[in-house]
């Protein structure tokens, strides 16, 4: 029998083209026919290897988790940006490769995510996800995420809406 061996940890440089890789996939795999095509391709080609090294080296808030040795996910974490929440903590983004979805390494990713925040002091957490985002939306009521507050994000002239959840 082989086991598969899961880690979640701090992102190194050395996991930056495979964090592009992720945010590549990722982001095509959910926001096709959600984003307009111009706008998500030029978000996705602004994030390569490059950007995420210098992020990486910039940020203790960046996550990954591996799968038998391979970046599957990552997660950027820190302080809320939205002033008119409480929570002082924010999951700014959380993705997985298409074919880890859906088989509990996203909690597992959310879950560490949660206590970096909370082992830094920041209580409560807030993550912000496109309305039109079945998955993420899903993903976040079902552990537990209470819908407190919407907004509103323009790409391309058009506005999407997005929902904050917030756990205390």
């Amino acid at each position: 029998m082989n086991t598969l061996l899961i880690d979640i940890r701090k992102a190194e440089p050395r996991d930056a083209d495979a964090i592009a890789d992720v945010h590549l996939e990722a982001w095509r795999g959910t926001y096709t026919g959600i984003i307009p095509h111009r706008a998500l391709t030029a978000m996705i080609n602004r994030r390569g290897g490059q950007w995420w090294s210098n992020a990486i080296r910039r940020a203790s808030g960046v996550l990954v988790i591996e799968m038998a040795g391979e970046v599957a996910g990552y997660a950027t974490l820190g302080r809320n940006r939205a002033r008119e929440l409480p929570q002082q903590g924010e999951i700014y983004e959380l993705y997985l490769r298409p074919e880890y979805q859906g088989v509990g390494l996203g909690s597992r990713l959310f879950t560490a995510a949660r206590t970096k925040l909370a082992d830094h002091g920041l209580k409560g957490l807030v993550v912000w996800a496109l309305e039109d985002n079945d998955n993420a939306v899903s993903f976040y009521q079902g552990i537990g995420g209470r819908d407190v507050a919407e907004g509103v994000e323009i790409f391309d002239q058009r506005a999407l809406k997005k929902v904050a959840f917030v756990w205390d």
